[in-house]
């Protein structure tokens, strides 16, 4: 059996894909309040900060920034999983809910972090599921455009960079 090994740094931001195991699945979205109160009791639990999320029918991306002495974000992913599975009402089907593992990437600057962000944000678009990136609701972009990171009829060009620069 291959041995999986994780980047761990204390503190750090990361940028992470979470998939459910039937990929033709709308889970996420069609349980999404389960889905945003499972994470913010994990939140409560083992605090990170939620830099940019969206939640697509299938999978999410997302970017969390743990504390400062922490790098455990496998058991926090763990928790949600296990929390929103439970919340399915046919989650027990064989196989689960979930693919067992997930996809992590150590975020190493404001750059990265800003192109992770602007992916993240576009991603509804790039799947064809609107046209304008503001018309999908299950994303961070409406807390950035609240921010005054970026302007509402954003589509991912490097106008957001620019104004969350501050230019």
């Amino acid at each position: 059996m291959v041995t999986y090994r994780r980047n761990v740094t204390p503190g750090a931001s990361y940028f992470f894909t979470v998939t459910l195991r039937d990929r033709s699945s709308s889970l996420l979205v069609d349980y999404v309040d389960d889905l945003r109160e499972v994470t913010r009791s994990v939140k409560e639990e083992r605090p990170f900060d939620i830099d940019a999320i969206v939640v697509m029918p299938e999978h999410l991306h997302a970017i969390w920034t743990l504390p400062p002495n922490d790098a455990d974000y496998s058991i926090r992913w763990r928790e949600i999983k296990t929390r929103f599975a439970r919340r399915i009402p046919y989650y027990q089907y064989e196989g689960g809910v979930w693919q067992t593992r997930f996809w992590e990437h150590i975020l190493r600057d404001q750059s990265e972090m800003e192109n992770h962000i602007d992916y993240i944000h576009y991603n509804p678009v790039k799947h064809g599921y609107v046209d304008n990136v503001v018309d999908w609701p299950y994303s961070s972009f409406h807390r950035h455009v609240r921010q005054g990171k970026c302007s509402f009829d954003w589509a991912g060009t490097a106008e957001c960079e620019a104004e969350s620069h501050g230019e």
